[in-house]
């Protein structure tokens, strides 16, 4: 048996969330392999919506196991409020949550830290969701982090003091106050205590027995494929790798284990944060597109800047994921449009046009060369088929399988389970 993944393949915020919960049933494990709390995964059913952070969106599947998989760094904090925002819907997260032991752990003066370089950078500033991602991956990498298994160890705290004290150092450099570490680390300490009760395991060795047994796993991915620390339009990136190869250094699976890649994308494109956005709209269509698909990011609340699809950047995102099949999310956001464009090419300040994503382009004010589509400029509600789909809608999946060279095999419409279209 082997492993699928799924993952978002522009600047996050895609809808990864939702097709888990909707592929779910189909698997016996769903495991996250990299990120933390910075992101966000929104979830609707029964007319409810949850927003998850750090637990694997099949939790509320009470059949399936649900991994914090070694490549993710966890707040205690946060995670504890998370299961706690559970307790309603009767979750077992004893028996359907386990994390990995090798899984790092944010502790309050990397949030510190991160305020402090993100102050430091002023204008130049990366839009950091100020979680404590960036600092807590530094430190992994520099050997010198604190991992779950960690807290299960009778000098924990001496562990943790020393840290601490090299950050206070860094934040001392900085200027950056310290009023308030004393209340954030009671709550750290006390959602410490909570996650040591949890199932804390050796995740690698249950991935691959499952696979052995023959048992179905969906790797989750968290961030987008153009905000990958590698390939994303760096520096304004995240810290961690988001794309397919993480999801077997995240969890301990070989290469040769991967099956299916599910690439996820919107019908147009998003981004929170600063960092290149070449199809971005500063006018009324930008707007419109913002208020319609209620884009606001579900872990800061900052409004998403919109754009056009972009086709060079997609393709480069299905290349280096190995992409097997595409899932288009909300298709209903350009109902309102008389006429789609969808970026084909970027032209340089030289008037060359080209259509890969170089290089140069996070450094270069390239523009986008558009193809006008006509739109289907109705309502999709209450339509459960693809083949009731507006034949416009049906023009522009085409035009675009066509163009990607990948299949088009999920085209959502909307926010509820219900509202998911399987071609």
């Amino acid at each position: 048996m082997k492993m699928d993944v799924l993952l978002g393949l522009q600047w996050g915020d895609e809808g990864k969330g939702k097709v888990v919960d909707v592929l779910a049933p189909k698997y016996e494990i769903v495991a996250r392999f990299q990120g933390g709390p910075n992101a966000g995964h929104t979830l609707e059913f029964d007319g409810i919506k949850h927003v998850l952070h750090q637990i694997p969106s099949g939790i509320f599947r009470s059949n399936i196991l649900n991994i914090v998989g070694n490549g993710v760094v966890l707040d205690p904090i946060i995670f504890k409020k998370e299961i706690d925002g559970l307790a309603k819907f009767d979750i077992d997260y004893q028996k359907n949550l386990v994390i990995s032991k090798k899984a790092t752990i944010i502790i309050p003066t990397h949030k510190l830290l991160d305020a402090a370089y993100e102050k430091s950078k002023g204008d130049q500033k990366i839009g950091s969701t100020l979680k404590g991602i960036g600092p807590t991956y530094q430190d992994k990498i520099g050997r010198s982090a604190l991992r779950v298994g960690d807290l299960l160890s009778p000098d924990f705290l001496q562990q943790y003091q020393a840290l601490v004290q090299k950050h206070k150092t860094i934040l001392s450099f900085y200027d950056y106050p310290l009023d308030e570490l004393a209340e954030m680390e009671k709550s750290f300490f006390q959602a410490v205590d909570f996650v040591k009760g949890l199932n804390l395991i050796d995740s690698e060795y249950v991935v691959n027995e499952a696979l052995a047994e023959g048992k179905k796993i969906l790797a989750e991915g968290a961030q987008g494929s153009l905000l990958d620390i590698d390939f994303g339009s760096y520096p304004f990136v995240t810290s961690s790798t988001t794309m397919t190869a993480g999801a077997c250094t995240g969890l301990g699976v070989a290469p040769s284990r991967i099956g299916e890649v599910f690439g996820i994308f919107k019908a147009y494109c998003t981004r929170v944060g600063s960092g290149p956005f070449p199809t971005e709209l500063f006018d009324q269509d930008g707007e419109d597109m913002r208020k319609e698909g209620n884009e606001f990011g579900s872990t800061t609340g900052r409004p998403r800047r919109c754009g056009w699809l972009d086709l060079p950047a997609l393709r480069y995102s299905i290349m280096i994921n190995g992409v097997t099949q595409l899932f288009m999310m909300k298709g209903d956001v350009l109902n309102i449009f008389e006429e789609i464009k969808v970026c084909t090419h970027y032209e340089l300040p030289s008037g060359e046009r080209i259509d890969k994503l170089s290089f140069e382009i996070s450094q270069l004010n390239v523009k986008p060369v558009y193809k006008t589509m006509k739109g289907w400029n109705c309502s999709l509600k209450g339509i459960r088929e693809y083949e009731k789909f507006p034949e416009e809608l049906k023009a522009y999946v085409e035009y675009l399988e066509q163009e990607l060279g990948v299949p088009i095999n999920l085209v959502s419409i909307g926010p509820d389970r219900e509202q998911t279209i399987l071609k």
